[in-house]
């Protein structure tokens, strides 16, 4: 009857041991999927203010006077440049708010004549303005003709809440945490959504514009010819202001 060594009984416990604390360290690496959010994600103000899509009004505010109806030249101009803005960006007709009943009323029956007449003349067909007549809440305040329409706007905020003190206070969760305090860089993205020309942008790259055909054929015939390729500024010597470094 053969007998199994002491060395090999010693081997079991320790191999068994080996491998529980290899199934421990294998467990620990499985990815769950959760997100793991630390202290320092709420204190970044692109997380705390973020810039936001959404569909917003474009506007301009035409005064009409007593006694005079009509638009002036700077008032056609504003309409105009909106009815180009309204071609490439609008999502919606544009809604024209003209007042009545009020001491201004013919004056501004007038200048919305002009308006829409100058709006279609722009290219704004004749279903994308509709006319919208209001009453003044008091008609001795000053009446308008408010132009609107909807479009796809980057937005931010909003600013301007204070919803912890500022200084030290025992009343604070951040006291002597040295964290921004919750409203720094509202403005600053307020600001940078109000830059924004195309919201898309934000999202997405913009599709490649065609190349510069004349400047590739020189290019290409020169590169062909053994020639340099970079382009030659005669006036760019003149624009130094000194010599200094040659």
């Amino acid at each position: 009857m053969s007998k199994t060594p002491a060395s090999s009984c010693r081997r079991g416990p320790l191999l068994a041991s080996l491998l529980a604390g290899l199934s421990l360290a294998l467990g620990a690496c499985t990815y769950t999927g959760e997100q793991i959010i630390t202290n320092d994600v709420p204190d970044d103000l692109r997380l705390r203010h973020p810039i936001a899509i959404e569909e917003g009004n474009h506007s301009i505010v035409i005064f009409v006077g007593h006694g005079r109806g009509g638009l002036t030249a700077e008032q056609r101009d504003d309409v105009a440049g909106l009815a180009r803005s309204w071609v490439h960006e609008a999502t919606g007709a544009i809604v024209a708010d003209v007042p009545v009943d009020t001491p201004n009323a013919r004056a501004a029956a007038s200048a919305y004549r002009e308006t829409a007449a100058l709006l279609h003349a722009r290219g704004v067909p004749p279903r994308g303005v509709v006319l919208h007549r209001y009453h003044p809440d008091d008609p001795r305040f000053f009446a308008t003709i408010r132009l609107s329409y909807p479009k796809i706007k980057a937005v931010a905020g909003p600013c301007g809440v204070w919803p912890e003190d500022l200084g030290p206070s025992i009343m604070d969760p951040s006291y002597n945490a040295n964290k921004p305090y919750y409203n720094f860089g509202c403005a600053t993205q307020h600001n940078i959504a109000a830059m924004i020309d195309n919201p898309s942008d934000l999202v997405q790259p913009r599709a490649e514009t065609p190349a510069y055909t004349a400047r590739r054929g020189e290019a290409f015939e020169k590169y062909r010819k053994g020639e340099p390729t970079s382009t030659t500024y005669p006036e760019a010597e003149k624009a130094k202001l000194s010599d200094t470094g040659k």
